[in-house]
């Protein structure tokens, strides 16, 4: 059967798709806003207070050290498998994804850019060396015996709410080429986008006919300013999203209904049930 969504796939040619937090909690990733696009929780870790604070550092990690497991243990679901099946159609100029847990690409989508970075990666801040974040894990429980153990509930991207303990006591490994911060490759708040993977996406957008938002309220404007872009240069932009989203005046079309289901129709009947 028909719907206005479907059809809006089917007119483009080349999509522009931009996903956010709602793709992924079907995979027990917590998202951060409620239907009205405010915080349910805390906000993330801001980048000045990471790179400038020892005792942020040691929260954060802290609270990574039990969020991780359940994060990086995550699976794609059928939002990623609908996107990844759109793109082996020829539908798809790019995937932007907001998300950082790289679930699209292990869904089968290749066309991804990742916006704000990769959870899965650890950068240092002063050589700039890439390693695993697995292997820092095993570097983390090593330095701190029995933290493990403590018990802690999931919070969006590898987080986990662990209230009421005494971080001081917390040891955060160095870089162990050059002994500088450790830091979770992804884009924190109040960090900018390396101006690099702005000027790729800003280039497949050049390239698409119509822009799909799923899972997005796009309060973050480091996505929103693709959409606004898009629709300054005309392009008709469909948006699947429950509840309220930044760009709401600037939308062709609004879906409110869950992504899974309603990009239903681009799976088999038996994968999407």
């Amino acid at each position: 059967m028909s719907t206005p969504l479907a059809d809006f796939i089917d007119r483009a040619r080349r999509l522009f798709v931009l996903t956010g937090a709602g793709c992924s909690t079907d995979s027990g990733i917590p998202d951060y806003r409620d239907a009205d696009g405010q915080w349910k929780r805390t906000p993330p870790v801001n980048y000045q207070d990471f790179m400038g604070e020892a005792a942020t550092r040691q929260r954060y990690w802290a609270r990574s050290l039990l969020g991780w497991p359940r994060f990086g243990q995550a699976q794609p679901n059928a939002t990623h498998a609908a996107l990844a099946a759109l793109e082996a159609r020829g539908k798809v100029e790019v995937l932007l994804t907001q998300n950082v847990d790289c679930l699209h690409q292990r869904a089968g989508s290749a066309a991804v850019i990742d916006l704000h970075g990769r959870l899965d990666q650890v950068r240092c801040m002063g050589c700039e060396t890439r390693s695993g974040r697995e292997a820092f894990q095993q570097a983390l429980l090593a330095a701190n015996p029995g933290w493990d153990r403590l018990d802690a509930a999931q919070a969006p991207d590898g987080d986990a709410d662990l209230e009421g303990v005494d971080f001081s006591t917390f040891n955060v490994p160095a870089c162990p080429t050059c002994g500088g911060i450790l830091k979770p490759d992804v884009v924190f708040f109040g960090e900018n986008v390396p101006r690099a993977r702005v000027d790729a996406v800003h280039a497949h957008l050049q390239q698409a006919d119509a822009v799909l938002v799923v899972g997005s309220s796009l309060m973050v404007y480091s996505g929103y300013r693709f959409v606004q872009a898009a629709a300054k240069a005309g392009l008709p932009v469909a948006a699947l999203n429950i509840g309220r989203t930044r760009a709401d005046d600037l939308l062709t079309l609004k879906v409110e209904q869950s992504c899974a289901e309603a990009l239903s129709f681009l799976l088999p009947a038996t994968a999407s049930a």
